[in-house]
């Protein structure tokens, strides 16, 4: 198998497994073509990176060389974003329970604008945003926020990455009081300038259908907020979630559409309630990188139990992709390593530690695997890393960006003294 115009035993060679291996055609093509889907629709619309798919500097230097921010949801984040060099008014803060310390971090270092989740953030960014500019002697400056609102949309996706119902814990939910009240506490607060709103429907959307309805929602409580309160929205977000195919029968979502489907609702429900068209933030993630990483995997045992299954083991698993464990995410995988031959057996890929939920790909039909072969799977760039653990104390893997031909590491292999580096030895 070839990557990037290298050989991925040749990558292995030189780098070890598990390897994490990302390339940066993919990362550049994938990027130009969700910025173009914007910028042909609405010029003034914007792209931010949903970074909680891999917080990778390398990549997200790749990314923002394509006019494309940074979307954060902790102080981490913020200082990987910097460390980076992405400025920090190009960031947009997330989160639903942002510690007081990271929003005077966010402050500080002049993050563009913070996306308020609940009354009590309100509160403390508030006085926060006070002792900040009287540190600074900067009394009257005003911090642009946006409110997450919960349009109350189901997209049908899995439970655990929907976002946008009914019952979640994101966002005010525009049917009752709450989002009202937001904006009543907001419009009091001294500090603190609304300028639009937010919402998010969940992950791995492959449909529109529920978009146009959680616009007009949305539109329509920024409405109802210019009618109280004379506050006009200048922003507003439709979030991310688009969906990538991670076996053949998934759907790659495509950025021209999705952008088509955001503009259009977004038009209609601006001339709708007469409100002037803002500026449109669109946020992707996972489909900005998912597709670009392929993980790589050395297999350590083969287990035929006679009537029942075979078990190949790996030596990666669930603490560099908790997704299957997770939320029954499925893969595909290949045999990376030589030319696959022989009829195809079903088996199950396990994973290296010690858990019976520890599996990669509960079934898949795959030529006779043996002990020194490499796995691959594909579409591993987003939310395995960033979720990755020591468990069992177990270094996290390298990570090396390719392009023709020639490879780096972005990421070097952990080792025993970094697992334990943060630990007390009395």
């Amino acid at each position: 198998m070839v990557i990037g115009g290298c050989s991925v035993t040749d990558l292995v060679e030189q780098f070890g497994t598990p390897l994490y291996i990302f390339d940066e055609v993919t990362l550049h093509d994938r990027t130009e073509r969700a910025v173009r889907a914007f910028a042909d629709r609405n010029p003034d619309a914007k792209v931010v990176y949903g970074g909680k798919a891999y917080l990778s500097p390398a990549i997200i230097q790749i990314l923002h060389g394509h006019g494309v921010g940074l979307d954060v949801v902790s102080g981490g984040e913020i200082y990987g974003g910097l460390r980076a060099g992405i400025p920090a008014a190009e960031m947009v803060f997330h989160g639903n329970n942002k510690t007081a310390d990271e929003l005077r971090y966010a402050l500080v270092e002049g993050v563009g604008v913070i996306v308020l989740d609940n009354e009590d953030e309100i509160s403390r960014l508030d006085q926060i945003a006070g002792q900040v500019n009287a540190s600074r002697n900067e009394s009257g400056t005003k911090v642009p926020v946006m409110l997450r609102l919960n349009p109350g949309v189901d997209v049908h996706t899995h439970a655990k990455i929907s976002t946008g119902i009914v019952d979640s814990k994101f966002g005010f939910p525009v049917w009752e009081d709450n989002a009202r009240n937001a904006v009543a506490l907001l419009a009091s607060c001294g500090n603190l300038e609304l300028v639009g709103f937010h919402m998010h429907l969940g992950s791995q959307v492959s449909t529109h259908e529920a978009m146009p309805i959680a616009i007009e929602r949305q539109v329509a409580f920024a409405a109802e907020v210019r009618d109280r309160h004379g506050i006009v929205a200048r922003r507003y977000s439709p979030g991310g979630g688009l969906s990538i195919a991670y076996t053949s029968e998934g759907i790659d979502g495509d950025p021209a559409e999705w952008a088509d489907v955001i503009t259009n609702a977004y038009t209609v429900a601006w001339e709708k309630h007469g409100l002037p068209a803002g500026t449109i933030i669109a946020e992707p993630g996972r489909w900005l990188v998912g597709p670009a990483g392929v993980a790589l995997y050395r297999v350590g045992s083969v287990k035929r139990i006679s009537g029942v299954r075979t078990y190949i083991a790996v030596d990666g698993g669930m603490a560099d992709n908790i997704r299957p464990s997770m939320y029954d995410a499925s893969y595909t995988a290949e045999i990376a390593s030589r030319q696959a031959d022989g009829s195809a057996e079903r088996v199950r890929i396990a994973g290296r530690y010690c858990e019976s939920g520890d599996v990669l790909i509960d079934d898949i039909a795959l030529p006779k695997v043996e002990v020194g072969d490499l796995i691959a799977i594909p579409a591993s760039g987003a939310y395995q890393l960033p979720m990755a653990s020591n468990y069992n104390a177990v270094p996290r893997p390298a990570v090396a960006l390719v392009t023709n031909g020639a490879a780096r590491i972005i990421r070097r292999r952990e080792t025993f003294e970094d697992v334990f580096a943060a630990e007390v030895f009395d």
